[in-house]
């Protein structure tokens, strides 16, 4: 089966492009959890769907939630999709601890 990793939306995107420069560590996390995502897409942590925020039901109409936990405190957050023999991990942001906590409401 084939795995595919995009971005939710271009504005995900071009976020990420800008990483590289203006924060490089932060970019080689992301790097590194996108190429973990397409290896295996269920190796974050599924989020319960009654946690997921209202936010990303109304903007991104996902029916699953994943964590994967990167260093610094940092969390990406993605859904998986499948579509015709194919699973695409859906990156919908990333954000530090306090604005996770933020979003999740803990």
């Amino acid at each position: 089966m084939k795995r595919d990793i995009q971005f939710a939306d271009d504005k995900i995107k071009n976020s990420f492009d800008k990483l590289e420069e203006e924060n490089p560590r932060l970019f080689k996390f992301l790097t590194r959890a996108f190429e973990d995502i397409q290896e295996n897409c269920f190796c974050g942590i599924q989020i319960p769907k009654r946690l997921i925020p209202s936010d990303y039901l109304k903007k991104f109409n996902v029916k699953n939630l994943w964590k994967y936990n990167l260093p610094d405190a940092w969390r990406l957050i993605y859904s998986i999709q499948g579509k015709n023999l194919m699973v695409l991990s859906i990156i919908l942001e990333w954000l530090d601890h306090k604005s996770y906590e933020k979003r999740f409401n803990y």
